[in-house]
């Protein structure tokens, strides 16, 4: 038996070293052991001082940035990835091709700059914990990037091309899935994950100025000085700051969105500052999610995100859609998995208990209100209690209507949620088993909630409150004969 010769490393580009000296990519873990130093040597502050601790972290940073780049190789071979760094302790992490979910080539502005890229590698999530569940092949000219992305999930080695042969035609063709549209950006105020951007720079710049001197502090008028007007302008004031935070922030991630198909993957490009080229296989694709926050139900839009099977970070990487109006999301969605048909409802007794747990913690204030009223005279816990309770009740029959599944030939669809409304339509082969769950309450009332078992996303998606003598026939039109086991009392 002759054994294949092994696959000689690569190094990343030393150009590289010069933006993790600028970034202290590797010097930041000494930056608390500096401070300590610092404080023990007496450190007094000067310009002279500062100049010479700048120097040295400088120095430091550099140092650390060719060690790494010097102890760092990567080999992709016919069969697997083999990535070998440390400097004092040595890893060397091997990986088939074959369990590969996803690669993605991001290019932030510094290594735009120098013409780099940085592949992140995503191999079968779960099978080690935390971060290092993906390989990152930080600081490969574009070129590279591009060849690794498309030769790891091709499965297919690198030839040199024979000269005297003649050329082969590559399939290169793509069909556009989905453009960004820019206006789509004024949905962006209504999404709580874009908010989270500005809501987190307000708060930043409030411990900033808890930091500056008393002479540089700005004087504020105190709560005394606030009349009507004055609330309705700052609440404005705020409002608007949020919102156009949200729609740059949005702008920034998803800028240039564009979702093509690139013979058997799924290639979407995104960023305004960071370019992102992520790239999914279609036949690892399991379904997909529809999610529908409450203030996108509003303005009638959605996102769509793949289902693929041990991809890790999900959330981002398989985003097919980032934001957009309900009707393409729902066109992306069918065009990779089989519209199921109609959600059929569940069943009266479903909206009862969704009404009963929304108020009931509405009735117990209410309770105690009364009981504070006769007693103690506190009028106004029972007005909250009366105001939680009548507010419960939309929310409960919202949280009802939103409940649904459906069987289709090849797929099957499970939705729930109000106020981040999901609807994740995945196709009979992804089921890798039931789960049923019922509570005594649900018994009483004869329902049951059935989780399907995936290998993909967050792993089990419900179906919640379905009648309980329907769960059987549910799981066999959703999976197959072997799931007529299933019963419930």
């Amino acid at each position: 038996m002759i054994e294949a010769p092994p696959v000689q490393g690569r190094r990343t580009s030393p150009l590289i070293v010069l933006v993790h000296t600028v970034t202290f990519r590797q010097a930041r873990s000494f930056v608390p052991a500096a401070i300590g130093l610092a404080a023990a040597v007496g450190f007094n502050g000067g310009t002279p001082a500062v100049v010479a601790l700048a120097v040295g972290a400088t120095l430091v940073s550099l140092a650390t940035a060719v060690l790494s780049w010097w102890r760092f190789s990567y080999a992709d071979g016919p069969t697997a990835v083999v990535v070998t760094r440390g400097v004092l302790a040595r890893s060397v992490r091997t990986v088939p091709n074959d369990r590969i979910r996803g690669v993605e080539v991001e290019a932030p502005v510094l290594h735009q700059i120098f013409g780099l890229v940085r592949v992140r590698i995503d191999a079968a999530a779960g099978a080690v914990p935390g971060k290092e569940e993906e390989l990152v092949v930080d600081g490969v000219p574009r070129a590279e990037g591009d060849r690794l992305r498309a030769g790891l999930l091709t499965r297919r080695p690198v030839t040199v091309p024979d000269a005297a042969a003649p050329p082969v035609e590559q399939d290169d063709v793509e069909e556009e899935f989905a453009r960004f549209d820019n206006r789509w950006l004024l949905y962006a105020p209504l999404v709580g994950s874009y908010l989270v951007l500005p809501l987190a720079a307000v708060g930043a710049l409030f411990r900033l100025a808890d930091e500056l001197p008393r002479s540089l502090t700005p004087q504020l008028p105190g709560p005394d000085a606030f009349n009507l007007k004055g609330l309705a302008i700052f609440l404005g004031v705020t409002a608007l700051v949020l919102a156009v935070g949200a729609v740059v922030g949005a702008a920034v991630v998803n800028w240039g969105f564009r979702l093509v198909r690139r013979r058997g993957s799924l290639v979407a490009v995104r960023g305004l500052i960071t370019r992102r080229q992520t790239e999914l296989e279609i036949d690892r694709i399991r379904g997909v999610t529809l999610a529908e926050g409450l203030g996108m139900r509003l303005v009638q839009a959605a996102r769509v995100s793949a289902l693929v099977t041990g991809l890790g970070d999900a959330a981002r990487r398989g985003q097919l859609l980032p934001l957009g109006p309900r009707e393409e999301a729902l066109t992306l969605a069918h065009r990779l998995v089989e519209e199921p048909g109609p959600l059929l409802r569940h069943p009266v007794a479903a909206r009862r208990r969704r009404l009963m747990r929304a108020v009931g913690s509405g009735v117990l204030v209410t309770v105690a209100g009364g009981i504070a009223t006769a007693t103690l005279g506190w009028w106004w816990l029972l007005a909250v209690g009366v105001v939680l309770t009548l507010l419960a009740v939309p929310l409960g029959l919202g949280r009802y209507a939103s409940l649904g599944h459906a069987v289709g030939r090849t797929s099957f669809s499970v939705r729930s949620g109000w106020l981040a409304r999901e609807q994740a339509v995945l196709q009979r082969r992804a089921v890798v088993g039931w789960t049923v769950r019922q509570s005594f309450l649900q018994r009483r009332a004869g329902l049951a909630t059935v989780v399907a078992c995936v290998g993909a996303g967050s792993g089990g998606y419900a179906a919640l409150d379905m009648a309980a003598d329907e769960v059987a026939g549910f799981a066999v039109a959703a999976s197959g004969t072997w799931a007529a086991t299933l019963t419930t009392r």
